[in-house]
């Protein structure tokens, strides 16, 4: 690949990839086998993926390889934890090949495990709720120490022990003690350290996000503001609806915030709306996501912006300051099922999902993404070819 500009490296999903390749930018995927990013058009070629928790110098030594032979350093873009992780550990030797932003590798670390976390934000006295770690293979329920109702979670990435005792959530809400006294053996008996936190009052509607690229020095390249929809699980599951708001107590507590912490790089800001109105910090993730999506469509396109900020191509990447409130995003194949499940009947759903402004995998003018992936789980081996590109 002898191009003219960069191209990007990818370690994501649709929803990254898309942004990308709206903006002009060719993308280089490495992603799980079948995945559908391997099918887009915007995908110029494939790297083989390994699993970055597992196994972080196999997927060192092929993104090395990988960047040894272009002409010029390819910018890399990453979209979960684990990603976040192997690029802010190993960022000296990926920085002698790629082009990355990637906050200080002490806060990286800090955001991401949820108990280092509650240590910064209470020396930076940020608004989170009480929260403490416990152990419940260690500890007894009644030593917990918070106000009920309360929700737990693991401290860093989900393990499998975790969905058996969720029932697929990001995390468990918890209402009373003798509730907890109920739970605590299987708690135990998964072997997790958790973080027990106090309950924000209302629905998953109620949590809002602000969005942000920001230059070291503090300087907000691009930002937005948003809210859920819908997730599935319906409570504390992962998001199937998404729309962009327009939220300027949301944006600017989101700054004031990435200024505390002296934050550079890419970030979103949960939040969660009391009945009150104040907003309560839920976390904060320094890395890609689904909303760069969404926020793309609607007129600040994050990724692209910290493309042209790593290139110098800022003359072929001007966005408006502001994105279009009320865009919308879904997962279609998931959303209709959070959607039946709140009463939301399919022949009502369907045509306010076709009237989203992005869809994840399914667009009509890149469709073998979603027949691609489809095609591959059923599949496998005539459609290997297609993916191995």
């Amino acid at each position: 690949m002898t191009g003219p500009r960069p191209c990007a490296c990818v370690l994501g999903s649709m929803d990254l990839v898309r942004p990308l390749g709206l903006a002009g930018i060719r993308c280089v995927v490495a992603a799980r086998a079948g995945a559908p990013p391997r099918f887009s058009r915007f995908t110029a070629a494939r790297l083989e993926w390994t699993d970055p928790w597992r196994h972080p110098d196999v997927l060192a030594r092929t993104l090395l390889a990988f960047a040894a032979a272009q002409a010029a350093p390819p910018v890399l873009f990453y979209e979960e934890d684990g990603d976040l992780l192997f690029i802010s550990r190993w960022r000296d030797a990926l920085a002698r090949a790629f082009h990355f932003v990637v906050p200080d590798a002490t806060l990286v670390e800090d955001l991401v495990d949820k108990e280092r976390f509650q240590q910064v934000a209470g020396v930076l006295n940020l608004p989170v709720p009480s929260a403490r770690r416990c152990d419940p293979a260690t500890e007894r329920p009644g030593e917990l120490g918070l106000r009920f109702p309360v929700v737990l979670k693991p401290l860093t990435r989900r393990p499998e022990s975790w969905d058996p005792v969720a029932g697929g959530a990001k995390a468990l809400r918890v209402d009373t003690p003798a509730e907890l006294a109920a739970l605590w053996p299987r708690l135990a008996a998964a072997g997790l350290p958790l973080l027990a936190q106090e309950l924000v009052a209302g629905a998953e509607q109620r949590i809002e996000s602000y969005h942000a690229y920001v230059r070291p020095g503090g300087e907000v390249v691009g930002e937005f503001t948003g809210r859920k929809i819908r997730t599935w699980p319906l409570e504390r599951g992962e998001s199937t609806a998404l729309e962009l708001t327009d939220a300027p107590d949301v944006a600017a507590l989101g700054r004031d915030v990435l200024a505390r912490l002296r934050f550079a790089g890419v970030a979103k800001l949960d939040f969660k709306r009391d009945p009150a109105g104040r907003l309560w910090l839920l976390e904060i993730n320094p890395r890609f996501n689904l909303w760069h999506h969404l926020g793309a469509v609607a007129g600040v396109n994050l990724p692209a912006l910290v493309y042209a900020d790593l290139t110098g191509a800022h003359a072929t990447s001007r966005t408006p300051t502001r994105a279009r409130a009320g865009a919308r995003w879904c997962r279609p194949w998931v959303d209709w099922r959070a959607a039946r499940a709140t009463g939301l009947p399919l022949w009502r759903w369907a045509p306010w999902a076709l009237a989203c402004d992005a869809k994840s995998v399914v667009a009509w003018d890149d469709p073998l993404p979603l027949l691609g992936a489809a095609a591959w789980r059923r599949f496998p081996s005539a459609t290997r070819a297609i993916a191995a590109g």
